[in-house]
């Protein structure tokens, strides 16, 4: 089994998707003007509209109400991502700080109030983790 894409559903797709080419420096693959998908290495950002939830159930995902999942990203140097983003993400939950398990972290929020991750290994056993 592979995890394949995670996909984050919104009210407000362009400027989910804007924001997140700006943060990742990937750019979108728009399949629709309802659904786009940001490739990272072997992982999916998908991203789609509540228009999506039509083709489900009724009620299934309700965008702005994540409240438990964190997206992360390990980023060569989260210092340097941090100057780079400061400017224009509005909700800069925690600065960049060393965490007890040996990654520097980068903590905010996206748009819709998704918590997202930028890390760097620090420690020599995180760097060994990673590196495997």
């Amino acid at each position: 089994m592979n995890l394949t894409s995670l996909r984050i559903i919104t009210a407000d797709i362009k400027r989910l998707v804007q924001f997140l080419e700006n943060t990742t420096n990937f750019k979108a693959i728009w399949y629709t003007e309802d659904f786009a998908e940001i490739k990272i290495g072997s992982s999916t950002l998908a991203i789609g509209s509540t228009k999506t939830l039509s083709f489900f159930r009724e009620a299934i995902a309700q965008p702005e109400n994540n409240k438990s999942v964190i997206l992360e990203f390990r980023v060569e140097n989260v210092d340097h991502e941090y100057e780079r983003i400061k400017n224009f993400v509005s909700d800069i939950v925690q600065e960049p700080t060393t965490m007890p398990w040996g990654n520097r972290s980068l903590l905010f929020r996206d748009p819709d109030g998704n918590l997202i991750n930028f890390f760097t290994p620090v420690s020599t056993e995180a760097i060994t983790k990673f590196n495997q």
